[in-house]
């Protein structure tokens, strides 16, 4: 079995506890939380594994194949780098760092130790996003003339995500926690993106984040990338990413429904047919030295040299 700890147990952290416990060759061992009731309820609920406030700790004293780091952004830096430091395999939470130096030097840091690491983008893992990259490939929308993303938020930070920094400008906005998991998929099915030119607004509360965003960035080849998000609005959540071609247009809306269509008619809702493996999947795979598709930290470094041209 493969041993696992989880270095953070918030809403983020808890999400993967039930995919690691389901899978046959995981096991988590051990987490870390600075929460006592927290950290006691995560416990027990786990059959009374070791438990640990402090995460230096868990690294001295718990036998471990794999650690996923899902603390808040600014503390990714210490924590990854003090893993890489005991060679242990990391998963971590996007983004990967608090800034693009802390980023690079993570990637660096991994490359230099050969350690496993991996970032959390579970867009890699849908089968919406999946088939969505299949029909660009075939060349269902012809040369692609356009690329959309809308990120529209009634309420930002939404109501599960109420905690001291996920709306606060350090390390948090909808620009970072949403539009990074775009960024790299962008990247991964069409290749880099740079900034062309971007207009952001904030609240008169400067400690805030971001409550406005109209962007233009340009693929290689010149393509355009529309980015429009806005925050504190009427009206329904919505995140729609759309490539619109000189022969059709394809669009995902809610994240990962497909719907596309040809010139001169409606979108309809396509099948969602192709087949995808699992984030603890190919973990597993990786930690037994198989092929295994995982967006590492050098994707993750690629999406915060566009996050960070976005928020400045």
């Amino acid at each position: 079995m493969l041993k696992v700890a989880i270095i953070g147990l918030g809403a983020i952290g808890q999400r993967l506890i039930k995919n690691f416990t389901e899978h046959p060759e995981m096991e988590i061992v051990a987490v870390c939380d600075p929460l006592e009731e927290l950290l006691n309820d995560t416990v027990q609920a786990l059959g009374g594994i070791q438990g640990f406030a402090d995460y230096k700790e868990l690294l001295e004293k718990a036998e471990i194949d794999l650690v996923y780091v899902a603390v808040p952004p600014k503390f990714h830096f210490q924590i990854v780098s003090d893993c890489i430091a005991k060679q242990k395999h990391v998963l971590c939470e996007k983004p990967l760092a608090n800034s693009l130096e802390e980023a690079e030097s993570l990637y660096k840091q991994a490359k230099e130790k050969g350690v496993i690491h991996a970032m959390n983008f579970p867009l890699n893992y849908s089968v919406g996003n999946a088939t969505f990259a299949s029909y660009i490939k075939k060349g269902y929308i012809g040369n692609l003339r356009r690329l959309e993303l809308k990120m529209h938020f009634p309420q930002w930070p939404r109501a599960w995500q109420q905690n001291d920094w996920v709306g606060r400008r350090e390390q948090g906005g909808f620009v970072l926690e949403v539009g990074v998991h775009w960024i790299q998929q962008i990247q991964k099915i069409f290749g880099p993106v740079q900034l062309v030119h971007r207009n952001i607004s904030f609240p008169e509360d400067a400690s805030l984040s971001e409550n406005g965003i109209l962007a233009v960035l340009e693929l290689a080849d010149g393509t355009p990338l529309f980015i429009d998000g806005i925050s504190q609005i009427a009206g329904k959540e919505e995140v729609t990413f759309t490539a619109y071609g000189t022969e059709g247009t394809l669009a995902l809306y809610n994240w990962s429904d497909l719907y596309g269509g040809k010139l001169d008619n409606d979108l309809e809702k396509l099948e969602e047919n192709t087949p995808v493996s699992s984030l603890i999947d190919e973990l597993a795979k990786a930690l037994q030295n198989k092929d295994a598709d995982l967006p590492d930290f050098y994707d993750g470094y690629q999406a915060q040299v566009v996050l960070e041209g976005l928020r400045n």
